[in-house]
């Protein structure tokens, strides 16, 4: 423990919501939902005037719907609030070279790496210049937390809720946390708490009335130990800048269960695609291939296998989460698919194999090609169209299907390629079911709630609703003083398009541009540590 409160843990306040009442004048101060809208669609963020009706962050959209009938139900924009996330973790990088991000909207900050803070009164002056900056740059309030340790720091931002700071002073630690439900400390969970809940031991206090040698009987030593530590308010856990990522990976919730077969193997391809873009992305390969099953009966099935080395190859990743597909039942239907990698590295072993039967594919269609004459030509050319056409089908699909699954998950990228790979292979049946489904998936996605959309005479609005044929636009923006007007127009509307969100406060993140890269403070040296 410390003896100045120098660790900061910030937390936006309803970050998705508040960001949607800042963009949409006419739904400040009213409920608002941010999820998945489909009927298997999770709550990520609702408006603390939601929450007011009972509805939380991972319930299930239709449950949100009956207990706020009336509220904004609006899908996630990631993009702007990824942008806008950037604008604050530069913030905090210049408060200390230790920043420890949890989530787009929730942060620990060492004050006193960056020179910041060594007392009770420069920590708190920080945090409320901190609250001041970020209002000012992106428009929304957090919430600041400190305190002598992350445990306590985070309690404190979670009782400063919302747009508040609360300071711990070190040394109070253990009549904070004494009435205190055990749930509260780190590592205990639900399981963890029932099972302690069962033995007598609900709050804090009864954690440290039962000493450690029963924690340690009830929970084993390691858990027990920890427990009983963290209950007499000693968490010396470090600000970490930096998280090794442990894996990558991609799933799908679909609003009907898939029964075809083929269908099923086609959103796994697109899913190892879409997983192997993100790996990419971060810069890694890795070893495992993981394959998620949830069937129609909400049992969940994880298949995996282990290569020789690590890869990021799409083929070979590809290929691993197929023949894996291959050992589960998939009878009954699937509610949800996902791909993932791990065993993660910053280097890939190529698999020959796989080189190998590339070359020797790519070797028989030259072959084949010059012995077949022109009509094999048109017959490939053929073969080509509709390949096209299965990527585009694809595309659609990852984002429809990302749509309705809500969460993280839910921002599909769309960039599945399972057409060029296959060529007219026997997919092409499977995709020629699929192109009226995700078409109109497609069209229903383009003109979801609160995506953002611009009519050439009338200016920048949002959509509230569309079905029919039809789509109904509210025309405001976040510096309107007052509700925009509603028109309805035809989805097809030539005036109408989508459109990149506006920012919130002048010279704010829309998520169109490039993130600011951080400039993190000069770390401090102190004499003795």
């Amino acid at each position: 423990m410390r003896a100045a409160p120098t660790i900061l843990h910030l937390d936006m306040d309803a970050f998705f919501a508040a960001a949607e009442q800042a963009s949409k004048p006419s739904l400040r101060g009213k409920p608002v939902v941010v999820g998945g809208l489909g009927p298997r669609g999770v709550v990520a963020t609702a408006s603390y005037e939601a929450r007011r009706f009972g509805v939380h962050s991972a319930m299930p959209m239709g449950q949100a719907r009956r207990l706020a009938p009336h509220a904004a139900y609006l899908v996630p924009r990631f993009a702007f609030y990824r942008a806008i996330s950037g604008q604050v973790m530069e913030l905090l990088g210049r408060l200390s070279p230790l920043v420890e991000p949890l989530s787009l909207d929730e942060a620990f900050v060492d004050l006193e790496a960056g020179g910041q803070a060594d007392d009770s009164a420069s920590a708190r002056r920080v945090g409320e210049r901190l609250r001041a900056e970020i209002l000012a740059t992106t428009g929304l309030t957090g919430s600041v937390g400190l305190a002598g340790s992350k445990m306590l720091a985070k309690i404190a931002s979670e009782q400063a809720k919302p747009d508040g700071l609360v300071l711990f002073e070190p040394g109070t630690e253990r009549e904070l946390l004494a009435p205190r439900s055990v749930r509260i400390v780190p590592g205990v969970g639900p399981a963890t708490g029932d099972h302690l809940r069962r033995a007598g031991i609900s709050t804090v206090a009864d954690v440290v009335e039962a000493g450690e040698d029963e924690l340690v009987r009830i929970l084993g030593r390691a858990h027990g130990a920890s427990l009983y530590r963290m209950a007499l308010g000693h968490d010396d856990r470090p600000v970490v800048a930096e998280r090794d990522a442990k894996s990558v990976s991609v799933e799908d919730t679909f609003d009907v269960d898939l029964h075809d077969r083929l269908r099923i193997r086609l959103e796994v391809e697109r899913l190892a695609e879409r997983c192997v873009a993100r790996l990419r992305a971060s810069g890694h390969s890795g070893r495992t291939i993981v394959l998620k099953v949830r069937r129609y009966d909400f049992s969940t099935l994880t298949r995996s296998e282990t290569l020789r080395g690590p890869t990021d190859d799409p083929l070979v990743v590809r290929e691993a989460a197929e023949r894996l597909l291959e050992l589960v039942d998939t009878t009954g239907g699937v509610r949800l698919l996902g791909v993932g990698v791990s065993g993660l590295a910053d280097y890939t072993q190529e698999d020959l194999f796989a080189q190998a039967e590339a070359e020797a594919g790519a070797a028989a269609s030259t072959a084949g090609a010059a012995t077949a004459g022109a009509s094999t030509a048109g017959a490939g050319s053929a073969a080509k169209a509709a390949g096209d056409a299965a990527d585009t089908v694809t595309g659609a699909g990852a984002e429809a299907g990302a749509g309705s699954g809500g969460g993280a998950a839910g921002a599909g990228d769309g960039t599945g390629a399972e057409g060029g790979a296959e060529g007219a292979g026997g997919l092409l049946a499977a995709v020629a079911a699929v192109v009226p489904r995700t078409a109109a998936e497609a069209a229903a996605r383009l003109w979801s709630p609160g995506n953002d959309v611009r009519h050439a005479v009338l200016g920048a609005g949002w959509v509230q609703g569309s079905g029919l044929g039809r789509v109904t636009v509210r025309f405001e923006e976040p510096t309107s003083t007052a509700p925009g007007r509603v028109r309805t127009f035809a989805v097809d509307d030539p005036e109408l398009e989508p459109a990149d969100p506006l920012p919130l406060v002048p010279g704010g993140a829309t998520g169109a541009e490039p993130a600011v890269p951080v400039a993190p403070a000069t770390p401090v040296v102190r004499a003795g540590g």
